[in-house]
């Protein structure tokens, strides 16, 4: 099987430009690139001269073509059955999930900004079901889907959003901070850029286990996931320069879904291919569909194993689309309708499906199953969290103050909150 890294591939191209110029150029792009030797095609060629230098299919493609010496076509599947059925078990429990969320805070359930992932589940799958236990993924503020990817048990990331104690921040973090030790997810970060040094600095101790500890077990791989938006922000620079020179094992994983709450990533970046930062660093840069989760998997394992090999960061630009507003105090009226009834034919959980079916790996009775499985399961996790109790008043200040006869306490050695004069005015908010 070819390498992803050195496969070109492109995606299905959009009806765009003089008929639709709302619709983004990215998607269908001509432009490609072979990642080991850094090719990048000069911006200026005509659509006819860069395919003459480069021979384009997809991925998904060059696989189906391959055929053992046997001549069996099962060998030519991306997938085996036990894994299309995890794939699309793990993408229906984010859909689900967060169609829940948007039920849940309509009805006064949860409070702030929620911000869902609809859409881009074939990204969250296609890389965090690769990893192991021990490796990390760090988010950002749409982080939910990200959680449940890991492991991180639906009625702990449900009793979150609601507040609860039984919530994996025992409801201190909320919808933008999910964190989870056990599961090693290291929080969801509500300021965009946030998460990407301390994604830098999981990936240094891992090295700095295995190669100064000398635990010839620490092999763990960090992801770190962000926006398009992040990859303005100086702190993408400077820890792709320091994930390149010190060779960590990292993969950053950007889920490029074209817009910021009404800015086109068009209109806010001098060079909207996010991937050519890559090798500006001297690392591989790839550009994948995200709305394929098949794709992503195949470019994300291998990216995987190379960091876990010691061979470096990789950065992957992944394409992808929220149906869903920025968040759901966004009423989402700055997209063309055009451009979203577009991106909605491109269901990643459909283009699954029907991958699994077309190839006979399973059936309609099969996915049913799964589909009452994770319907049954987010009902429970609604119902978890709203029995679970609120957190105590005296939780506020918690691992807030090191010096536990810091402001927190008062002359008695109890917390200040505990005084029932310590909000008076405020209770009601």
């Amino acid at each position: 099987m070819s390498s992803a890294f050195s496969t070109i591939s492109t995606i299905q191209p959009l009806h765009r430009t003089i008929d639709n110029p709302s619709i983004s150029p990215l998607l269908g792009s001509t432009s490609t690139h072979k990642l080991c030797s850094f090719h990048v095609c000069n911006r200026t060629a005509s659509a006819s001269s860069v395919r003459r230098r480069f021979s384009v299919v997809a991925d998904s493609d060059v696989v189906k073509q391959q055929k053992t010496k046997s001549g069996s076509s099962l060998s030519s599947l991306l997938i085996t059955k036990e894994e299309g059925l995890e794939l699309y078990e793990d993408m229906v429990l984010g859909r689900s999930f967060e169609d829940m969320c948007a039920q849940m805070y309509y009805r006064g359930k949860m409070f702030g900004f929620v911000h869902l992932y609809n859409g881009q589940e074939a990204v969250s799958t296609g890389f965090i079901k690769l990893l192991t236990k021990e490796d990390c993924v760090v988010s950002t503020y749409r982080d939910h889907v990200h959680a449940l990817s890991k492991g991180v048990p639906a009625r702990q990331v449900m009793s979150e959003l609601f507040g609860k104690t039984t919530g994996c921040c025992r409801g201190q973090g909320g919808s933008m901070h999910m964190f989870s030790k056990e599961y090693n997810v290291l929080g969801g970060f509500a300021f965009i850029g946030e998460g990407i040094p301390v994604s830098t600095g999981a990936a240094f101790t891992s090295k700095y286990r295995r190669e100064v500890l000398k635990k010839a077990n620490a092999d763990q791989v960090t992801l770190a996931f962000f926006g398009d938006g992040t990859c303005n922000n100086g702190q993408f620079f400077e820890c792709l320069n320091m994930a390149a020179l010190w060779k960590l094992p990292i993969v950053f994983v950007v889920e490029n879904n074209l817009w910021a709450i009404g800015m086109s990533h068009l209109r806010a970046t001098s060079d909207p291919e996010i991937w050519k930062k890559g090798p500006a660093f001297g690392m591989p840069g790839v550009h994948i569909d995200g709305m394929d989760v098949l794709k992503v998997r195949k470019v994300a394992k291998e990216a995987v194993e190379r960091a876990r090999r010691g061979e470096g960061p990789t950065l992957i630009e992944c394409e992808t689309y929220r149906f869903r507003g920025h968040s759901l105090a966004d009423p989402d009226e700055l997209r063309d309708p055009a451009e979203k009834a577009h991106y909605a034919t491109r269901d990643p959980i459909t283009a699954l499906k029907k991958y699994m079916i077309e190839n006979k790996l399973v059936n309609e009775a099969e996915l049913k199953a799964i589909d009452k499985k994770i319907d049954e399961a987010v009902e429970d996790a609604v119902e978890f969290a709203d029995a679970s109790p609120y957190p105590v008043r005296t939780q506020l200040l918690e691992n807030v103050f090191a010096d536990p006869k810091g402001f927190g306490i008062g002359p008695d050695g109890r917390y200040r909150c505990e005084d029932p004069k310590f909000t008076e005015g405020t209770a009601h908010v």
